[in-house]
């Protein structure tokens, strides 16, 4: 099994479901949907995403075999997401892991 790399981001918002399940159902087009016990999965071509709604939060954990592939994954889920969320002013800032 290869390594995965990952990035995270936290975006704030009071509706974090609602955003999550807009995101499923548009990306869930051309993508595999996977609802698990910790959140929805979105496969994505290259890479997945997880969406976690959390409190006022939705926390946003993508991972991909290459730079390449995670850098897609996180345009794609970020630019809807801020799309979608473009009236309340949602901002996602992507963070990756130190290289140790």
């Amino acid at each position: 099994m290869t390594d995965q790399l990952t990035a995270s981001a936290v975006v704030k918002t009071p509706t974090p479901q609602r955003y999550a399940k807009q995101l499923a159902s548009h990306l869930g087009r051309r993508s595999e949907v996977v609802e698990e016990a910790s959140g929805t999965r979105l496969k994505l071509a290259g890479g997945e995403c997880l969406l976690r709604p959390q409190g006022e939060t939705l926390e946003l954990l993508a991972s991909a075999p290459t730079a390449e592939e995670l850098d897609r994954v996180m345009t794609v889920v970020g630019s809807h997401l801020e799309r979608f969320g473009q009236r309340n002013e949602l901002l996602v800032e992507w963070q990756r892991p130190e290289a140790a």
